[in-house]
Order: structure tokens, then sequence, then C-alpha cells
């Protein structure tokens, strides 16, 4: 691994969707956002005393319950398979947020229990009022916050299907980054059996080598990493592989998913899904014609697959936002119907 950084910024007190949007989001690469959240409530409360943070929080919860991953300490903080990929060396336990974080002050202070990891908390269910009071105004519309809550963790190196704005409340964040294009190198887990619904890339954090990630050892040096300390955000492309190792004792992370480059409510993943069951186990060389096809009408390298007319003649590969949209899910919609 290089140890090459993440681009860093200076984002404290920014709150313009339209800086964000041109200086960030528009180059679709990883950026650290310094100080970006320093002023939340939540922020200034953490930065008092873990005791001072329970209690904000407390005053948003309501008694719901979640599912918690509860580690031995043999495992020291790193929620992964068990025995190769079948099961996992971990408990799930339902517990409330007050109960979750009194466990994980108790772990906190004595080395021999287990540690507690509430990830993916939603704060509309979980903490209503919660984003009103800390919201994340550089966004521009409303995203729903989720917190992430822990003692000392190492969460295994995986990818998300949205856009992805991590806030580091308490503690520490160490995130490991590898860019899409070398995913075929990373060894990628099950789809249907995972941690926590995203498949893992399993050759990451293994020793150079390793005759079972053969490939892995041509891209280990295309990491990319981010140290966060509390205060600053990270903004990660959608697809981007990503390791976060919460290095503090007691840790808090606030995220926000969303689309930003959406156009209507279809997401990638699920035409990927679709794109498997239609073209993955069909002979080699039409499946180099689908790919044909694909990078023509979808991906585009030599620019719009009808710029040789007139835009008046472009049809339903005019613009989407023309109407176009609408027609082109109307005709996929009637295809699947088999009409």
């Amino acid at each position: 691994m290089t140890g090459e950084t993440v681009r860093d910024l200076d984002a404290g007190g920014i709150n313009d969707p339209g800086w964000f949007r041109r200086n960030v989001v528009a180059d679709v690469q990883p950026v650290v956002l310094r100080g970006l959240c320093r002023d939340w409530p939540v922020t200034r409360a953490a930065a008092h005393s873990w005791s001072d943070l329970v209690k904000y929080l407390k005053q948003f919860e309501r008694g719901q319950t979640a599912q918690a991953f509860v580690g031995r300490p043999a495992i020291d903080g790193r929620y992964y398979y068990g025995d190769g990929a079948d099961g996992f060396n971990f408990e799930r336990e339902e517990m409330t947020l007050a109960q979750g974080l009194e466990r994980m002050a108790l772990a906190a202070r004595d080395p021999e229990l287990s540690s507690v990891y509430l990830g993916s908390l939603p704060a509309a269910g979980m903490l209503p009022g919660y984003a009103e009071a800390n919201p994340a105004a550089i966004l521009g519309t409303p995203v729903e916050p989720r917190l992430w809550l822990g003692n000392r963790s190492n969460v295994a190196c995986h990818f998300d299907t949205f856009d992805n704005l991590a806030c580091v409340v308490a503690g520490r964040r160490r995130f490991t980054l590898y860019p899409p294009e070398v995913t075929g190198s990373l060894y990628v887990g099950p789809l249907d059996h995972t941690m926590a619904g995203q498949p893992v890339a399993m050759a990451v954090g293994s020793t150079p080598g390793d005759p079972r990630y053969p490939r892995f050892d041509a891209v280990r040096d295309r990491a990319l990493t981010a140290e966060l300390e509390p205060g600053d955000a990270l903004y990660l492309p959608k697809l981007w592989w990503h390791q976060v190792e919460a290095t503090g004792p007691l840790n808090l992370l606030v995220n926000y998913w969303w689309d930003a480059f959406s156009a209507g409510p279809d997401a990638p993943f699920t035409t990927m899904m679709l794109a498997m069951i239609a073209i993955a186990e069909r002979p080699a060389r039409e499946r180099q014609a689908w790919r044909a096809f694909f990078d023509h009408y979808v991906f585009r390298p030599n620019g719009h697959p009808l710029a040789h007319l007139p835009e008046a003649k472009h049809g339903i590969l005019g613009p989407l936002k023309a109407g176009n949209y609408r027609r082109v899910r109307t005709m996929v919609m009637q295809l699947l119907r088999g009409g």
C-alpha cells in the first residue's frame, strides 16, 4: 500500500450546496472535507465527553430497538465471516440505543467484554428530531442521516450503490479506498451472504503473496487512505470500495446516502442485476457483442450514439429531462411484461 491520501479541502462553516456540487461532487472522486460538521450540536456535545454525547442523543430516543453486532474480544473489532465465507465471527442482538451506548462504554473500559457496533440507524425512526437539529445543509435536499456507533472496529471493505457523505462526530475513522475499476482483483464475496447487506472485498487486508488472491498484489498499491478527525467528513462516490476503521474506543459517524446524478427512480445496480440474468451466462462471443452495444448506447466512449443526426431526429435517445426518461421506461416495462 502506497499510503497515498485522499484530496483535502477546508470546508469548515461551508453550507453552500452549489459549492459542494462544483468543487466536490462534479469530479466524482473521493474528497476529505475538513471541519465540515464541527459546528453541529451533536459534534460539540461529543467534544466535551462521551457522557455529554450520550445525554444529547438520549433526548431524541423513543425506545425503538435495532440489531447490533456483538463481537468477542478475540476478533479485535473486526466483524467478518467465520471460517471461510461460512457463518460470521460475531453475534447479532436486538437492543435499544440506550442499551447499546451503555454496553459500549463498559467495553471501552474493560477489554475482556465484547465490543458492540450499532450501524446504519435511521435517524427518522430511531432518533426523531435529530436531523432537524443537525442539518446537513451542504446537500441542498433533505437526505435522512444514519448513525454508526460502536467501540473500536474494522468494517470489511465494501461498496455502496449510492453517493456517501460520511461525517465523523466522535472518535476517529480511517478509510482505505479502492477505485471501482479494480473490482475484478479484489476477490469479492457472495452477493447474498453478507455481514450487513453489501458484498465484501475478501482480498483487502491479506498479506502480500497470499495464494488465495493472486491478482490482488497487482492492485494493492492503488489504495487511497483518509484519516478523519471529529468534525471532518468524506465525500465518497458510489461504487468506490472502502474499508472503514473506527480507531477510538468510542465512536460515532453520521452518514448520508443519496444519488447525486439520478434522473429518476431507477437505480443502476438494478440494471446490472437484470443484465446478469439476461447476459452473464451466454457464450463469450455473444457477451462481447452485447458489451459493444452497451458501450455504444450506455457508456458512450465516442459520444452520443446519434451525434451524426440532427437533435430533432434523436427520438427517445434525446435528453432524458425532455420526457424521454418516461418514454424509455414505458418501453422497458412493456418488454419485461412480454408486450
